[in-house]
Protein backbone atom coordinates (compact mmCIF):
# COMPACT_ATOMS: atom_id res chain seq x y z
CA UNK A 1 0.00 0.00 0.00
CA UNK A 2 2.95 2.35 1.24
CA UNK A 3 4.06 1.92 -2.74
CA UNK A 4 1.18 2.33 -4.21
CA UNK A 5 0.27 5.61 -2.40
CA UNK A 6 3.74 6.98 -3.57
CA UNK A 7 3.21 6.24 -6.84
CA UNK A 8 -0.10 7.96 -6.58
CA UNK A 9 1.55 11.05 -5.39
CA UNK A 10 4.68 10.88 -8.04
CA UNK A 11 1.85 11.00 -10.76
CA UNK A 12 0.17 13.74 -9.13
CA UNK A 13 3.00 15.69 -9.02
CA UNK A 14 4.36 15.02 -12.34
CA UNK A 15 0.66 15.43 -13.71
CA UNK A 16 0.19 19.10 -12.25
CA UNK A 17 0.07 22.34 -14.08
CA UNK A 18 2.82 24.37 -13.44
CA UNK A 19 0.78 27.58 -12.40
CA UNK A 20 -0.57 25.39 -9.24
CA UNK A 21 2.45 23.74 -8.62
CA UNK A 22 3.71 27.65 -8.05
CA UNK A 23 0.93 28.21 -5.89
CA UNK A 24 1.64 24.96 -3.71
CA UNK A 25 5.26 25.78 -3.40
CA UNK A 26 4.19 29.63 -2.78
CA UNK A 27 1.60 28.45 0.04
CA UNK A 28 4.41 25.86 1.36
CA UNK A 29 7.18 28.77 1.92
CA UNK A 30 4.41 30.97 2.92
CA UNK A 31 3.70 28.32 6.09
CA UNK A 32 7.67 28.07 6.48
CA UNK A 33 7.98 31.46 7.02
CA UNK A 34 5.19 32.15 9.25
CA UNK A 35 6.03 28.56 11.48
CA UNK A 36 10.19 30.01 11.71
CA UNK A 37 8.10 33.56 12.98
CA UNK A 38 6.49 32.50 15.74
CA UNK A 39 7.13 34.20 18.39
CA UNK A 40 8.70 32.42 21.79
CA UNK A 41 6.02 32.63 24.80
CA UNK A 42 5.95 36.00 26.54
CA UNK A 43 8.32 37.25 23.35
CA UNK A 44 8.46 41.50 23.39
CA UNK A 45 4.94 42.52 21.14
CA UNK A 46 5.83 43.82 17.87
CA UNK A 47 4.02 45.36 14.30
CA UNK A 48 2.38 42.64 11.98
CA UNK A 49 5.63 41.43 10.00
CA UNK A 50 4.70 40.74 6.07
CA UNK A 51 5.76 37.41 4.47
CA UNK A 52 9.44 37.07 4.03
CA UNK A 53 10.45 41.36 4.03
CA UNK A 54 9.42 41.45 7.94
CA UNK A 55 9.00 44.71 9.09
CA UNK A 56 11.26 46.46 6.81
CA UNK A 57 8.42 48.33 5.21
CA UNK A 58 7.89 50.16 8.54
CA UNK A 59 10.99 51.93 8.54
CA UNK A 60 12.23 55.26 6.94
CA UNK A 61 15.27 54.38 5.39
CA UNK A 62 16.94 58.09 5.84
CA UNK A 63 16.19 58.39 9.56
CA UNK A 64 15.58 54.70 11.34
CA UNK A 65 16.09 55.98 14.34
CA UNK A 66 12.86 58.56 13.84
CA UNK A 67 10.65 55.25 12.71
CA UNK A 68 11.54 53.39 15.89
CA UNK A 69 10.02 56.42 18.03
CA UNK A 70 6.90 55.83 16.32
CA UNK A 71 7.00 52.45 17.12
CA UNK A 72 7.72 52.90 20.81
CA UNK A 73 4.68 55.23 21.09
CA UNK A 74 2.63 52.31 20.29
CA UNK A 75 4.32 49.28 21.49
CA UNK A 76 6.47 50.08 24.34
CA UNK A 77 9.83 50.20 25.41
CA UNK A 78 10.54 47.18 24.98
CA UNK A 79 9.24 45.64 21.32
CA UNK A 80 10.22 43.23 18.47
CA UNK A 81 11.18 43.74 14.98
CA UNK A 82 11.95 41.33 12.28
CA UNK A 83 13.86 41.60 8.66
CA UNK A 84 13.58 38.90 6.59
CA UNK A 85 14.46 35.50 8.62
CA UNK A 86 16.20 37.96 11.19
CA UNK A 87 14.44 38.87 14.53
CA UNK A 88 14.77 41.28 16.95
CA UNK A 89 14.40 43.00 20.39
CA UNK A 90 14.63 47.04 20.15
CA UNK A 91 15.08 48.32 23.90
CA UNK A 92 14.10 52.25 24.81
CA UNK A 93 14.62 54.59 27.76
CA UNK A 94 17.22 55.44 29.84
CA UNK A 95 16.63 53.41 32.58
CA UNK A 96 15.62 49.88 30.32
CA UNK A 97 18.95 50.33 28.50
CA UNK A 98 21.01 50.68 31.40
CA UNK A 99 19.44 47.62 32.38
CA UNK A 100 20.93 45.68 29.29
CA UNK A 101 24.21 47.40 29.06
CA UNK A 102 25.29 47.75 32.57
CA UNK A 103 23.26 45.80 35.24
CA UNK A 104 22.80 42.78 32.92
CA UNK A 105 25.33 43.66 30.84
CA UNK A 106 26.71 40.05 30.90
CA UNK A 107 23.68 38.59 29.35
CA UNK A 108 23.94 41.21 26.42
CA UNK A 109 27.71 41.35 26.15
CA UNK A 110 27.91 39.31 22.81
CA UNK A 111 27.85 40.77 19.35
CA UNK A 112 25.70 38.98 16.80
CA UNK A 113 27.02 37.55 13.22
CA UNK A 114 25.55 40.24 10.61
CA UNK A 115 25.87 38.99 7.44
CA UNK A 116 27.35 42.46 5.70
CA UNK A 117 29.54 43.00 8.47
CA UNK A 118 30.72 39.18 9.21
CA UNK A 119 31.65 39.38 5.33
CA UNK A 120 33.91 42.02 5.84
CA UNK A 121 35.29 41.90 9.30
CA UNK A 122 34.57 38.15 10.14
CA UNK A 123 34.42 37.45 14.19
CA UNK A 124 38.20 39.66 14.00
CA UNK A 125 39.00 42.90 15.93
CA UNK A 126 37.92 45.15 18.36
CA UNK A 127 34.58 45.73 17.55
CA UNK A 128 32.84 42.47 16.03
CA UNK A 129 34.84 39.55 18.16
CA UNK A 130 33.32 37.77 20.93
CA UNK A 131 34.77 35.54 23.85
CA UNK A 132 37.72 35.27 25.01
CA UNK A 133 39.16 36.73 21.94
CA UNK A 134 37.31 39.78 22.49
CA UNK A 135 38.48 40.07 26.18
CA UNK A 136 42.32 39.65 25.09
CA UNK A 137 42.31 42.31 22.05
CA UNK A 138 40.41 45.04 24.18
CA UNK A 139 42.40 44.29 26.79
CA UNK A 140 45.73 44.82 24.93
CA UNK A 141 44.33 47.58 23.13
CA UNK A 142 43.20 49.51 26.45
CA UNK A 143 46.96 48.65 27.95
CA UNK A 144 48.71 49.71 24.61
CA UNK A 145 46.85 52.77 24.16
CA UNK A 146 47.73 54.21 27.56
CA UNK A 147 51.09 53.44 27.00
CA UNK A 148 50.93 55.97 24.29
CA UNK A 149 49.73 58.40 25.84
CA UNK A 150 46.15 57.88 26.59
CA UNK A 151 45.57 59.83 29.29
CA UNK A 152 49.10 61.53 29.60
CA UNK A 153 50.11 64.68 29.28
CA UNK A 154 51.78 63.20 25.80
CA UNK A 155 48.64 62.87 24.72
CA UNK A 156 47.39 66.33 25.13
CA UNK A 157 50.53 67.34 23.40
CA UNK A 158 49.81 65.67 20.67
CA UNK A 159 46.63 66.90 19.67
CA UNK A 160 48.23 70.56 20.66
CA UNK A 161 50.45 70.05 17.92
CA UNK A 162 47.86 69.04 15.55
CA UNK A 163 45.64 72.57 16.59
CA UNK A 164 48.54 74.25 14.92
CA UNK A 165 48.45 72.47 11.49
CA UNK A 166 44.46 72.55 11.45
CA UNK A 167 44.43 76.33 12.65
CA UNK A 168 47.05 77.03 9.95
CA UNK A 169 45.07 75.30 7.50
CA UNK A 170 42.03 77.48 8.09
CA UNK A 171 44.01 80.69 8.61
CA UNK A 172 44.52 79.71 4.51
CA UNK A 173 41.12 80.01 3.33
CA UNK A 174 41.48 83.76 4.86
CA UNK A 175 37.90 83.73 6.21
CA UNK A 176 36.00 82.97 2.82
CA UNK A 177 33.20 80.11 2.70
CA UNK A 178 35.01 76.84 3.10
CA UNK A 179 33.90 72.99 3.43
CA UNK A 180 35.89 72.21 7.24
CA UNK A 181 34.57 68.60 6.69
CA UNK A 182 37.98 67.25 5.74
CA UNK A 183 40.48 69.35 7.15
CA UNK A 184 39.03 68.08 10.61
CA UNK A 185 38.89 64.63 9.12
CA UNK A 186 42.80 64.63 8.66
CA UNK A 187 43.53 66.23 11.91
CA UNK A 188 41.55 64.24 14.24
CA UNK A 189 42.61 60.98 12.16
CA UNK A 190 46.11 62.12 12.79
CA UNK A 191 45.75 61.58 16.33
CA UNK A 192 44.81 58.06 16.15
CA UNK A 193 47.34 57.36 12.92
CA UNK A 194 50.01 58.54 15.46
CA UNK A 195 49.25 56.36 17.84
CA UNK A 196 48.67 53.60 15.71
CA UNK A 197 50.82 54.19 12.82
CA UNK A 198 53.76 56.05 14.09
CA UNK A 199 53.13 58.57 11.84
CA UNK A 200 50.59 61.79 10.92
CA UNK A 201 49.48 62.79 7.25
CA UNK A 202 49.94 66.38 5.92
CA UNK A 203 46.56 67.76 4.55
CA UNK A 204 47.75 68.26 0.75
CA UNK A 205 48.78 64.21 0.97
CA UNK A 206 46.27 63.13 -2.16
CA UNK A 207 46.79 59.71 -0.72
CA UNK A 208 45.60 59.81 2.04
CA UNK A 209 42.79 62.66 0.89
CA UNK A 210 41.96 59.87 -0.89
CA UNK A 211 41.73 57.08 1.73
CA UNK A 212 39.40 59.49 4.38
CA UNK A 213 37.04 60.18 1.71
CA UNK A 214 37.09 56.46 0.64
CA UNK A 215 35.97 55.90 4.61
CA UNK A 216 33.47 58.68 4.62
CA UNK A 217 31.89 57.08 0.86
CA UNK A 218 31.79 53.73 2.68
CA UNK A 219 30.39 54.60 6.19
CA UNK A 220 27.32 56.69 4.23
CA UNK A 221 27.15 54.23 2.11
CA UNK A 222 26.06 51.78 5.03
CA UNK A 223 23.78 53.99 6.50
CA UNK A 224 22.27 55.66 3.57
CA UNK A 225 21.12 52.70 1.73
CA UNK A 226 19.81 51.39 5.08
CA UNK A 227 16.95 49.26 3.37
CA UNK A 228 19.40 47.56 0.72
CA UNK A 229 21.57 46.60 3.84
CA UNK A 230 18.94 45.15 5.46
CA UNK A 231 17.90 43.24 2.13
CA UNK A 232 21.32 41.71 2.38
CA UNK A 233 21.37 40.63 5.80
CA UNK A 234 18.29 39.03 5.36
CA UNK A 235 19.04 37.17 2.08
CA UNK A 236 22.49 37.39 2.21
CA UNK A 237 23.01 34.27 -0.37
CA UNK A 238 20.64 36.11 -2.78
CA UNK A 239 21.85 39.73 -2.60
CA UNK A 240 25.62 38.16 -3.19
CA UNK A 241 24.07 37.95 -7.04
CA UNK A 242 22.45 41.55 -6.80
CA UNK A 243 24.01 44.55 -8.20
CA UNK A 244 23.83 47.42 -5.58
CA UNK A 245 25.74 49.99 -2.94
CA UNK A 246 26.83 46.82 -1.16
CA UNK A 247 28.98 45.94 -3.91
CA UNK A 248 30.96 49.26 -3.64
CA UNK A 249 30.64 49.10 0.28
CA UNK A 250 33.43 45.48 -0.19
CA UNK A 251 34.92 47.32 -2.82
CA UNK A 252 35.80 49.85 -0.54
CA UNK A 253 36.35 47.75 2.46
CA UNK A 254 39.13 45.97 0.73
CA UNK A 255 41.03 49.21 -0.63
CA UNK A 256 41.00 50.49 2.88
CA UNK A 257 42.27 46.67 4.54
CA UNK A 258 45.26 47.17 1.43
CA UNK A 259 45.86 50.40 3.37
CA UNK A 260 46.81 48.59 6.34
CA UNK A 261 48.29 45.37 4.96
CA UNK A 262 50.68 47.71 3.65
CA UNK A 263 51.72 49.29 6.99
CA UNK A 264 51.91 46.00 8.81
CA UNK A 265 53.94 44.85 6.29
CA UNK A 266 56.53 47.91 6.28
CA UNK A 267 56.59 47.42 10.52
CA UNK A 268 57.63 44.05 10.11
CA UNK A 269 60.67 45.10 8.01
CA UNK A 270 62.07 47.87 9.99
CA UNK A 271 60.84 46.75 13.59
CA UNK A 272 63.47 47.16 16.03
CA UNK A 273 62.90 44.80 19.05
CA UNK A 274 64.49 47.09 21.43
CA UNK A 275 62.09 49.99 20.72
CA UNK A 276 58.09 50.26 20.56
CA UNK A 277 57.07 53.23 18.50
CA UNK A 278 53.14 52.21 17.88
CA UNK A 279 50.26 50.42 18.22
CA UNK A 280 51.09 47.52 15.21
CA UNK A 281 54.74 47.21 16.79
CA UNK A 282 53.11 46.43 20.20
CA UNK A 283 51.00 44.08 18.36
CA UNK A 284 53.78 42.19 16.06
CA UNK A 285 55.76 41.82 19.37
CA UNK A 286 53.14 40.60 20.89
CA UNK A 287 52.16 37.85 18.11
CA UNK A 288 55.95 36.83 18.17
CA UNK A 289 55.38 35.75 22.26
CA UNK A 290 51.85 34.39 21.94
CA UNK A 291 51.00 30.99 22.72
CA UNK A 292 49.07 28.70 20.73
CA UNK A 293 45.23 30.03 22.77
CA UNK A 294 45.70 33.55 21.91
CA UNK A 295 44.13 35.72 19.48
CA UNK A 296 47.01 37.60 18.42
CA UNK A 297 47.73 36.89 14.75
CA UNK A 298 48.21 39.04 11.91
CA UNK A 299 44.30 39.01 10.96
CA UNK A 300 43.30 40.38 14.09
CA UNK A 301 45.71 42.80 14.01
CA UNK A 302 44.51 44.13 10.97
CA UNK A 303 41.32 44.52 12.06
CA UNK A 304 41.94 45.43 15.11
CA UNK A 305 43.91 48.35 13.27
CA UNK A 306 41.13 49.15 11.30
CA UNK A 307 39.00 49.34 14.15
CA UNK A 308 40.72 52.10 15.59
CA UNK A 309 41.59 53.85 12.56
CA UNK A 310 38.30 53.74 11.35
CA UNK A 311 36.35 54.49 14.66
CA UNK A 312 39.02 56.94 16.30
CA UNK A 313 38.48 58.99 12.96
CA UNK A 314 34.86 59.16 12.40
CA UNK A 315 33.03 59.62 15.45
CA UNK A 316 35.09 62.49 16.78
CA UNK A 317 35.62 64.25 13.59
CA UNK A 318 32.07 64.16 13.33
CA UNK A 319 31.26 65.48 16.50
CA UNK A 320 33.60 68.98 16.24
CA UNK A 321 32.17 69.42 12.86
CA UNK A 322 28.18 69.23 14.33
CA UNK A 323 30.10 71.55 17.28
CA UNK A 324 31.18 74.33 14.84
CA UNK A 325 27.79 74.23 12.50
CA UNK A 326 25.76 74.69 16.17
CA UNK A 327 28.22 77.55 16.73
CA UNK A 328 27.66 79.06 13.79
CA UNK A 329 23.62 78.99 14.31
CA UNK A 330 23.90 79.94 18.05
CA UNK A 331 25.94 82.74 18.12
CA UNK A 332 25.01 83.56 21.55
CA UNK A 333 26.60 80.76 22.79
CA UNK A 334 29.31 80.86 20.82
CA UNK A 335 29.98 84.57 22.20
CA UNK A 336 30.09 82.92 25.79
CA UNK A 337 32.27 80.09 24.87
CA UNK A 338 34.89 82.69 23.63
CA UNK A 339 34.44 84.99 26.52
CA UNK A 340 35.27 82.15 28.98
CA UNK A 341 38.08 81.12 26.99
CA UNK A 342 39.53 85.00 27.08
CA UNK A 343 39.20 84.96 30.72
CA UNK A 344 40.65 81.02 31.45
CA UNK A 345 43.22 80.65 28.44
CA UNK A 346 43.48 84.01 26.84
CA UNK A 347 45.46 84.40 23.31
CA UNK A 348 48.86 84.09 24.55
CA UNK A 349 48.57 79.81 25.17
CA UNK A 350 46.86 76.47 23.80
CA UNK A 351 44.42 75.17 25.64
CA UNK A 352 45.43 72.12 27.65
CA UNK A 353 43.41 69.68 29.73
CA UNK A 354 43.80 71.39 33.09
CA UNK A 355 41.47 74.32 31.69
CA UNK A 356 38.61 72.27 31.58
CA UNK A 357 38.08 72.15 35.22
CA UNK A 358 38.07 75.74 34.79
CA UNK A 359 35.59 75.76 31.97
CA UNK A 360 31.85 74.87 33.01
CA UNK A 361 30.13 76.56 30.32
CA UNK A 362 32.81 75.21 27.86
CA UNK A 363 32.13 72.09 28.96
CA UNK A 364 28.65 72.07 28.84
CA UNK A 365 28.62 73.35 25.04
CA UNK A 366 30.30 70.24 24.14
CA UNK A 367 28.06 67.57 26.05
CA UNK A 368 25.18 69.49 24.73
CA UNK A 369 26.43 68.94 21.57
CA UNK A 370 26.78 65.29 22.08
CA UNK A 371 23.56 64.81 22.73
CA UNK A 372 21.98 66.90 20.54
CA UNK A 373 24.02 65.63 18.00
CA UNK A 374 23.25 61.78 18.45
CA UNK A 375 25.84 60.34 16.32
CA UNK A 376 25.35 56.67 16.83
CA UNK A 377 21.68 56.76 17.16
CA UNK A 378 20.74 52.90 17.56
CA UNK A 379 24.43 51.84 19.00
CA UNK A 380 26.14 48.64 17.87
CA UNK A 381 23.87 45.76 18.17
CA UNK A 382 24.14 43.20 20.87
CA UNK A 383 23.17 39.72 21.31
CA UNK A 384 22.07 37.83 24.66
CA UNK A 385 24.36 34.97 25.86
CA UNK A 386 21.90 33.48 28.00
CA UNK A 387 18.08 33.06 28.90
CA UNK A 388 16.85 35.94 30.93
CA UNK A 389 14.15 38.71 31.42
CA UNK A 390 13.96 42.21 30.16
CA UNK A 391 11.13 44.09 31.85
CA UNK A 392 8.87 41.35 32.26
CA UNK A 393 9.42 39.89 28.60
CA UNK A 394 11.03 36.23 28.08
CA UNK A 395 14.38 36.93 25.82
CA UNK A 396 16.07 33.52 24.80
CA UNK A 397 19.94 32.75 24.37
CA UNK A 398 20.54 34.21 20.79
CA UNK A 399 18.31 37.28 20.45
CA UNK A 400 19.48 40.03 18.91
CA UNK A 401 19.03 43.53 20.55
CA UNK A 402 19.39 46.99 19.67
CA UNK A 403 19.83 49.50 22.74
CA UNK A 404 18.44 52.61 21.42
CA UNK A 405 20.57 55.64 22.34
CA UNK A 406 18.70 58.21 21.05
CA UNK A 407 15.80 57.55 23.13
CA UNK A 408 18.41 57.95 25.90
CA UNK A 409 19.56 61.39 24.85
CA UNK A 410 15.97 62.33 23.70
CA UNK A 411 14.66 60.90 27.27
CA UNK A 412 11.80 63.35 28.08
CA UNK A 413 12.30 62.10 31.69
CA UNK A 414 15.41 62.70 31.78
CA UNK A 415 16.29 66.00 30.10
CA UNK A 416 14.10 69.04 30.62
CA UNK A 417 14.29 70.32 26.89
CA UNK A 418 15.49 66.99 24.71
CA UNK A 419 14.67 68.21 21.41
CA UNK A 420 16.07 71.83 22.21
CA UNK A 421 19.88 72.81 22.30
CA UNK A 422 20.37 73.66 25.45
CA UNK A 423 23.79 73.52 27.06
CA UNK A 424 22.00 74.48 30.67
CA UNK A 425 21.34 70.93 30.79
CA UNK A 426 24.70 70.10 31.61
CA UNK A 427 24.95 73.09 34.29
CA UNK A 428 23.70 73.62 37.90
CA UNK A 429 24.55 77.08 39.91
CA UNK A 430 26.88 77.92 37.28
CA UNK A 431 29.02 74.59 37.80
CA UNK A 432 29.55 71.99 35.36
CA UNK A 433 26.81 69.47 35.83
CA UNK A 434 27.15 65.36 35.17
CA UNK A 435 24.15 63.43 33.64
CA UNK A 436 23.75 59.93 34.12
CA UNK A 437 21.99 59.46 30.80
CA UNK A 438 24.56 61.04 28.80
CA UNK A 439 25.12 58.18 27.29
CA UNK A 440 26.77 59.38 24.22
CA UNK A 441 29.96 56.42 24.05
CA UNK A 442 27.29 53.42 24.95
CA UNK A 443 27.92 51.95 28.65
CA UNK A 444 28.97 48.33 30.53
CA UNK A 445 32.27 46.66 29.00
CA UNK A 446 31.98 47.16 25.59
CA UNK A 447 30.85 50.83 25.44
CA UNK A 448 33.68 52.81 23.78
CA UNK A 449 36.92 51.98 23.88
CA UNK A 450 38.22 55.28 23.19
CA UNK A 451 35.98 57.09 25.23
CA UNK A 452 39.01 58.89 27.20
CA UNK A 453 40.74 59.63 24.25
CA UNK A 454 37.65 61.41 21.79
CA UNK A 455 36.99 63.39 25.45
CA UNK A 456 40.12 64.70 25.56
CA UNK A 457 40.83 65.46 21.46
CA UNK A 458 36.96 67.25 21.52
CA UNK A 459 37.76 69.57 24.33
CA UNK A 460 41.45 70.59 23.11
CA UNK A 461 40.15 70.98 19.06
CA UNK A 462 36.88 72.56 19.85
CA UNK A 463 38.67 75.82 22.40
CA UNK A 464 41.90 76.05 20.04
CA UNK A 465 39.09 76.31 17.49
CA UNK A 466 37.01 78.79 19.01
CA UNK A 467 40.25 80.74 20.46
CA UNK A 468 41.58 81.43 17.00
CA UNK A 469 38.20 82.03 15.12
CA UNK A 470 34.41 83.28 15.08
CA UNK A 471 32.52 80.62 12.91
CA UNK A 472 29.79 82.09 10.80
CA UNK A 473 27.30 81.43 8.05
CA UNK A 474 28.14 82.65 4.57
CA UNK A 475 26.59 85.58 3.36
CA UNK A 476 23.12 85.24 2.49
CA UNK A 477 23.32 81.30 3.18
CA UNK A 478 21.24 79.72 6.17
CA UNK A 479 22.97 77.38 7.91
CA UNK A 480 20.84 74.05 8.42
CA UNK A 481 20.74 71.01 11.27
CA UNK A 482 19.40 68.56 8.71
CA UNK A 483 21.31 65.09 9.00
CA UNK A 484 22.70 62.59 6.47
CA UNK A 485 22.34 59.27 7.38
CA UNK A 486 25.20 57.22 7.74
CA UNK A 487 27.12 54.97 10.05
CA UNK A 488 27.18 58.15 11.76
CA UNK A 489 24.24 60.65 11.92
CA UNK A 490 26.56 63.20 10.43
CA UNK A 491 25.65 67.37 9.20
CA UNK A 492 24.71 67.51 5.55
CA UNK A 493 28.05 69.04 3.29
CA UNK A 494 27.63 73.02 4.66
CA UNK A 495 30.48 76.17 3.77
CA UNK A 496 31.13 78.22 6.77
CA UNK A 497 33.35 81.15 7.55
CA UNK A 498 35.96 81.39 9.99
CA UNK A 499 36.99 84.78 10.92
CA UNK A 500 40.58 85.17 13.04
CA UNK A 501 39.58 86.62 16.41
Amino acid sequence: MPLQGGAVLTELWQNMPFQTLVVFLGLFLLIADCMKRRRPKNFPPGPLPLPFLGHILHVDVKQPHVSIKKLVEKYGNVFSMQFGTVTFVVVNGFQLVKEVLVHQGEHFLDRPQIPLRHEIFGTFGLIFSNGNSWKQERRFALSTLRNFGLGKRSLAERIQEENRYLIDAIEEEKGQPFDPHFKINNAVSNIICSIVFGDRFEYHDNRFQKLLRLLDETLHLEGSFWAQVELYNSFPTLMKWIPGPHKTIFKNWEKLKSFVREAIAKHKEDLNPSETRDFIDSYLKEIAKADANSSFHEEDLLFSTLDLFFAGTETTSTTIRWALLYMAIYPDVQERVQAEIDRVIGQSRQPGMDDRDNMPYTNAVIHEVQRISNIVPLNAPRMSTSDTTLAGFHVPKGTFLIPNLTSVLFDKNEWETPDTFNPEHFLEDGQFRKREAFLPFSAGKRGCLGEQLARTEIFLFFTALLQKFTFQAPKDVKLSLQFRMGITLCPQPYQICALSR
